[in-house]
């Protein structure tokens, strides 16, 4: 059996322990509360307007009143849920595996009879799957990495919901390898919007693979190696699908977010916020200018100048000069509103930002970062940290998880609901019916 099969027969039967499957509950919910965040922002709502228009179904747009067709409810959902840079990841796929497999998977659920822990389980091994081939995969530079393997790790999980047997599976994999998305690095760097849609195709390229595979369609014999190891890169390591398979479930080392922004900027952030605790009384304007040190893809992120909010969460210096100018990294200090403030545009060309090679060499366990702010006194006030918080050597408490998720539902969902949903979704392991989760998100 080679690698690709076997992690196609892991995901047809493998039974995910309680733990498993209470951090799998934890990141559905901390999901959800990304996607009602984002479906809140006018885009996203323009979106679903127009794709839900006269068409309605029986998969629910999360944050909304609206139900579309499975396909386009998926699409809406992981696209919504990537729009505030809040969703949770691996750092050793270089990815967002949740954000790629739980629309799908919900979507597909949608008017089905299951267990809560039938729902929970296929979420867990489709992020197996989608992160498991990130992980093999060295994808090329000049892309990004949403929209690319996630379509095979969310038809992993609908296969799985779907019962489907592991050749079944195998076969669905490799054409969903095929369905992935040509993406643009620079739309990230540029704010270029599209790049929010890129994990909402994936889980409707997901759905659009298990119907392939139901209706008789096939793919090449070894789609995900080939795709991952010869097209989109030139590295793939099979070995990586099937390496401590089953003792090692990557939804244990995923990290959540509670900086709005990319993730590279999160050790940044949390070097200047130590600062900050030590020096409560530190104001933007007294600052001169800031100094950070930090791995080669967190340089990458340079631009002071940002020209909308895509591309200011994309931006170490407006980053720095935000949280400096607002006090927090949240929604409110990443808004459209505090990209053309001049206050802060003006401190943040005075950020530098600079590499370490010793921090670059610390990927991907790591990710380290030394920030330096000198004031216009003088005085230096200086800080490290070696990895993000909220990732698997710092995670953050489940109550900080919780908060964050009430603060993004309750963009567009009463405190009542999204407590419920909560709960609910908390529950599922135990659950014999999925159902009653399902319906509670339709407001």
């Amino acid at each position: 059996m080679d690698h690709l099969s076997e992690l196609a027969a892991f995901v047809a039967t493998a039974t995910p322990a309680s733990d498993v499957l209470g951090k799998t509950a934890l990141i559905l919910a901390d999901s959800i509360g990304a996607i009602v965040g984002g479906a809140a922002e006018p885009e996203v709502a323009a979106l679903t307007e127009r794709q839900c228009a006269g068409v309605p179904g029986i998969a629910q747009v999360i944050g909304t009143a609206r139900t579309a067709a499975p396909q386009t409810a998926a699409f809406l959902n992981g696209t919504a849920g990537t729009t505030l840079e809040m969703d949770e990841g691996n750092q050793f796929c270089k990815g967002h595996p949740g954000m790629h497999v739980i629309p799908a998977v919900l979507a597909a659920a949608a008017g089905r009879d299951l267990p809560g822990a039938a729902l929970l389980s296929a979420i867990a091994v489709g992020y197996e799957a989608a992160a498991r081939v990130g992980i093999a995969t060295a994808l090329r530079p000049s892309m990004h990495p949403h929209g690319t393997w996630g379509a095979i790790g969310a038809v992993a999980g609908v296969m799985r919901l779907g019962g489907a047997e592991a050749g079944a599976i195998r076969n669905a994999m490799n054409m969903a390898a095929n369905l992935g998305l040509s993406t643009s690095r620079r739309t990230m760097l540029e704010g270029g919007t599209v790049r929010n849609t890129f994990a909402g195709v994936s889980n409707q390229m997901g759905l659009l693979a298990a119907d392939l595979a139901a209706s008789g369609y096939s793919g090449d014999s070894d789609g995900v190696g080939h795709v991952f190891g010869k097209v989109v890169s030139d590295s793939f390591e099979p070995a990586a699908l099937t390496d401590a398979l089953g003792s090692r479930w990557e939804v244990m080392r995923n990290y959540f977010k509670m900086h709005s922004c990319c993730r590279y900027n999160h050790a940044t952030l949390d070097a200047l916020a130590a600062i900050r605790t030590g020096n409560p009384d530190l104001r933007a304007e007294d600052v001169d200018r800031v100094t950070v040190e930090t791995y080669n893809l967190a340089v990458e992120l340079a631009d002071p100048a940002p020209k909308n909010v895509l591309a200011a969460k994309f931006s170490v210096p407006f980053a720095v000069a935000t949280v400096l100018v607002h006090g927090s990294s949240g929604v409110e200090s990443f808004a459209s509103g505090t990209v053309s403030e001049p206050a802060t545009r003006a401190l943040a060309a005075r950020v530098e930002v600079r590499e370490d090679p010793s921090m670059s060499a610390q990927l991907p366990d790591k990710r380290p970062a030394r920030v330096t702010v000198t004031l216009k006194d003088g005085r230096r006030l200086t800080a490290a940290t070696q990895t993000n918080r909220g990732d698997w050597a710092d995670p953050y408490p489940p109550e900080d998880i919780h908060a964050k998720y009430l603060s993004l539902t309750q963009r567009l969902w009463s405190r009542g609901l999204a407590e419920d949903v909560w709960a609910r979704c908390h529950a599922l392991a135990q659950t014999g019916d999925a159902g009653p989760f399902l319906k509670a998100m339709a407001t």
